[in-house]
């Protein structure tokens, strides 16, 4: 006993040695480590805009610092690369701008952002050249922003229109046995449409038809102004499949030059006027913006304007990077009301929705925050559902072309396992002291009762959301409910039927609120920070989040993807406003 006591106090001070010496070397190499900014800045350098690490709006910060410190997450996020570009349009130091081989996960309102900015420093006179071994869809739009493009000699580009694919599983249900229960409000609420057919409605067949018809218009309009190629001819390029090689490429002038990347290099030395037997200058994005935000100039003014970021599903707890959690959002929106140097709040929403009840407790931190001073949301690639639900009281709506919103709609689902525990074997009894105490079971057929009384529950979600977007967009419920029902809009139909007011960015947001709080001198403060304790500390380090690399490694990114989608699914508790399907453009 004695020598098992040993070797247990042996291995536990061996695990606080390694923990210690772990912090130790991290801590001393944070303070004596070299040049804490990366590269260092030269004259006559090209930011290499390399974005596989940017995923987000917003890279989020700790109220602990020792979460900021130890933390795996970049601490940069797209927002902060706009920035970013935008003193480099001014920066003498920076000649251009490099897309080398890009391949992000940024969605397409935020590609659409980033576009922006990248045409802003093309008009300072800089140049911005784009070269890829191959372009998929989504990163030939942002790619095609360059003044010059350059495609591999056995490169592909793809460029062929849109599509959505959806499985049902109605018939699956039958032969296993395993139904899904489901109880919904909207007729376009097609989340739950695979469980009840074999088909798609015709309703939900119309919603996905306009919305990628106008999703597609949206980005052959960038493209056509880019690249001066009509939109009529970007659509005979996609039906005939006209631009599938390098060749037929520059043929139809999606692309400049048919060129290895060494020819791309010594054309950027060239524009430099850099000798060929020299390299040339380059600073990654990620570091040129951790200088940027390290070096930013303080305004003079105490005036703030504050960017609360809300990404992600909407969950019930704290929320991070991932979850607009309750917990943040309202902390956020609280302290930015109460602070007196805050002027105005730009809320800037990035999320397909998920809970109805924190949706509504976020909602009703914006309307008393909105009584104090003006509230100006910023939709990203989604605003839909819950999403939706925490912006229409705003007191002013933006939204890009390409932004996913409306699907003001609300369902619940129940799986129910009567009919395969009947082919399994197994019989299921309930004993009750009253008529309703049983509620749900997954194992016995769902009560009539009970579900009219979850029915009752959905439609008074359901009118207290149409309510709550006619009171906060000055219509009339019979209007808004004409055009919710569950319904996905683009950003661009969102605006002719009133769902949002203007079409711009993130910084028109700002400007605006800017405008309405009568602020001209401001700096922007960004929230929330999280409260995280040293459990997540812990896991955040490599040993914590090796079981998400094997898994990946094991199974391959996509199908990891949709593993985590159905942990997503399974985490849903309650009625659910959220985005009808999931849309990934490639």
């Amino acid at each position: 006993m004695k020598f098992l006591s040993n070797v247990i106090a042996t291995v536990v001070g061996l695990f606080v040695f390694l923990m210690l010496f772990f912090f130790g070397i991290i801590f001393i190499a944070a303070i004596f480590g070299g040049d804490t900014d990366g590269e260092s800045l030269k004259k006559n350098s090209v930011i290499e805009l390399n974005l596989k690490d940017v995923q987000f709006d917003y890279a989020g910060k700790y109220k602990d610092p020792w979460m900021s410190f130890f933390s795996e997450e970049k601490n940069i996020g797209l927002t902060d690369v706009i920035n970013a570009i935008d003193v480099a349009s001014i920066d003498d130091n920076i000649k251009g701008i490099s897309i080398l081989n890009n391949n992000s996960q940024l969605g397409m309102a935020q590609s659409k952002d980033l576009r922006n900015a990248l045409e802003n420093f093309k008009k300072s006179g800089k140049f911005v050249m784009a070269y890829a071994n191959s372009y998929s869809q989504k990163e030939y739009y942002l790619n095609s922003v360059a003044n010059s493009i350059y495609l591999n000699p056995v490169g592909d580009l793809d460029f062929k229109g849109l599509s959505s694919e959806i499985m049902f599983f109605k018939d699956l249900q039958e032969k296993t046995g395993v139904k899904m229960e489901v109880l919904r409000h909207g007729k376009y609420k097609s989340a739950v449409e695979p469980f009840l057919d074999n088909k798609m409605s015709e309703a939900n067949r119309e919603q996905t038809t306009e919305l990628l018809q106008s999703i597609w218009n949206s980005v052959c309009a960038e493209i056509s102004k880019s690249r001066s190629i009509s939109v009529s001819k970007l659509n005979e390029i996609a039906n005939g499949l006209l631009a599938r090689t390098p060749e037929m490429a520059k043929q139809q002038k999606l692309i400049d030059y048919i060129a290895y990347e060494d020819v791309y290099h010594n054309d950027i030395k060239k524009a430099l006027k850099v000798s060929p037997d020299k390299e040339y200058n380059k600073i990654s994005i990620s570091d040129y913006t951790n200088k940027m935000i390290t070096t930013s100039i303080v305004s003079e003014s105490d005036d703030k304007i504050a960017i609360i970021y809300a990404q992600g599903e909407i969950q019930s707890g704290e929320g991070d990077v991932n979850t607009i959690g309750e917990g943040s959002m309202r902390r956020s929106l609280q302290e930015a009301r109460k602070d007196k140097k805050v002027k105005a709040i730009v809320l800037r929403i990035d999320s397909p929705g998920g809970n109805a009840l924190t949706s509504d407790l976020i909602w009703r931190e914006v309307e008393l925050t909105k009584k104090v001073k003006p509230i100006v949301v910023s939709m990203g690639n989604y605003a839909a559902s819950g999403g939706y639900y925490i912006a229409c009281n705003a007191n002013t709506i933006f939204a890009q072309n390409n932004t996913i919103t409306g699907s003001i709609g609300v369902f619940g689902i129940l799986p129910n396992f009567n009919e395969l525990t009947k082919k399994v074997g197994i019989n299921v009894e309930q004993v009750n002291t009253n008529n309703n105490a049983a509620g749900y079971s997954p194992f016995v057929p769902l009560d009539d009762n009970f579900k009219a009384v979850t029915l009752e529950g959905i439609e008074h979600i359901y009118k207290t959301f149409v309510t709550h977007v006619a009171e906060g967009r000055k219509m009339n419920f019979a209007a808004v409910d004409s055009i919710a029902q569950g319904r996905v809009w683009s950003g661009s139909e969102a605006l002719k039927i009133g769902l949002v007011d203007k079409i711009g960015g993130l910084n028109a947001a700002i400007v605006e609120a800017a405008r309405l709080s009568k602020t001209q001198n401001y700096t922007t403060q960004n929230y929330p920070e999280y409260e995280k304790d040293f459990d997540d500390m812990l896991s955040r380090f490599p040993f914590g989040s090796s079981k998400q690399n094997i898994i990946k490694e094991e199974i391959g990114v996509e199908n990891y993807q949709l593993l985590q989608q159905v942990k997503k699914f399974q985490s849903r508790k309650g009625v659910q406003a959220i985005l009808p399907f999931e849309i990934s453009i490639y």
